[in-house]
């Protein structure tokens, strides 16, 4: 059964402690997946890395390093003087945010540098993110755009149809 009443809302110091085991999380996430990235490429198949191996591990580190200082300078939180927290930053698990977008992006960057491990083909799963962005930016933005009805013009009533409305109108009062 679902709550009555107003949904409650979260404070400062309770958004600013998930904001930072949400910044663990991910931290952890990524650590993880270049871990194991590392190990598998440089332990089981060194000799058979290539240059693109290294290159496609640095777009990764590029990758994690833009989206997870997004998140980071989200979720600053701003302390006074006295150390009292006077802002806990933006909630990095609100639904429908940019945060979540970007968690979304280290989630799948992680997933692939994992499985690109395996073989080099699931890097190709990352053109899932530029699909994805074209996806919301046609749904929020260019769809309704488009499908917008443009100022629709007047009507011009010509003198035939006016006056036969004004007789009409005469005749009921």
């Amino acid at each position: 059964m679902a709550p009555k009443g107003k949904v409650g809302t979260k404070g400062k110091k309770q958004i600013y402690e998930e904001n930072q085991a949400t910044l663990k999380f991910y931290t952890r996430v990524i650590l993880g997946a270049n871990a194991i990235y590392t190990a598998i490429n440089i332990l089981v198949f060194y000799s058979s890395s290539t240059f693109w191996t290294w290159l496609l591990l640095a777009f990764a580190l590029a990758v994690y390093l833009g989206s997870y200082r997004s998140m980071w300078a989200m979720a600053k939180p701003v302390f006074g003087e006295d150390g009292s927290l006077l802002d806990g930053g933006i909630d990095l698990n609100m639904e429908q945010g940019m945060a979540e977008h970007l968690k979304d992006v280290i989630l799948l960057t992680a997933i692939v540098q994992v499985l690109s491990s395996i073989s080099s083909y699931f890097w190709y799963l990352w053109l899932l993110a530029p699909a994805r962005a074209l996806y919301l930016l046609w749904v929020t933005i260019l769809g309704p755009w488009f499908s917008a009805d443009g100022p629709s013009a007047p009507e011009e009533v010509n003198d035939k149809k006016q006056r036969r409305q004004e007789r009409r109108q005469m005749k009921r009062f």
